[in-house]
């Protein structure tokens, strides 16, 4: 099954509350505590509204990843993006419980990657990852990113602030 990206729509909503709720648990040890109405779609129709508002704004890029059939995958989202001489963004994403391990992340990714260096023309993306989420630093690193260091107590993740593993991915220097 490959694996492609696309820009979040506002009828995204329904199905994206029911990935939610239905991976919640899976993916509560890695994000922010979420209130009960960010699994409804209401709460993720609120969610794309604001992610589209950022992107037309031009400092996001918010992507669903999907199969080449349509299904819902997870999203990732190119967020934070600097221009001047930072020339620069940060990269999030998630996948659904039951499609964790079958190689979506790094080839979403990868792609995302490829956004930010072929169409956005960034120089550097970012992202980081819980130490101890082996999963998402395998494909970080299977997409070309590297480790660079240890962030103290960078993000409140589940409700305490948490130290996070420090990735990057320079743009192609032949372009």
């Amino acid at each position: 099954m490959d694996t492609r990206l696309r820009l979040i729509r506002v009828d995204d909503a329904a199905t994206l509350a029911a990935v939610v709720s239905a991976s919640a648990e899976h993916l509560r040890p890695w994000e922010p505590t979420r209130s009960p109405a960010y699994f409804t779609e209401a709460g993720q129709h609120d969610v794309i509204v604001q992610a589209l508002a950022a992107e037309r704004a031009g400092t996001s890029v918010p992507f669903v990843i999907e199969s080449v059939d349509g299904e819902l995958l997870g999203r990732i989202t190119l967020s934070g993006i600097t221009r001047g001489a930072l020339q620069s963004c940060a990269m999030g994403y998630w996948i659904r419980a039951d499609r964790v391990r079958q190689g979506h992340a790094s080839r979403a990714v990868r792609a995302a990657a490829a956004h930010a260096f072929e169409v956005l023309r960034l120089h550097r993306v970012q992202a980081e990852t819980l130490p101890e989420n082996v999963g998402s630093q395998r494909a970080l690193q299977a997409a070309g990113f590297t480790r660079y260091g240890l962030a103290p107590e960078y993000l409140r993740i589940a409700g305490a602030w948490r130290d996070h593993v420090m990735f990057q991915l320079l743009a192609p220097t032949d372009r």
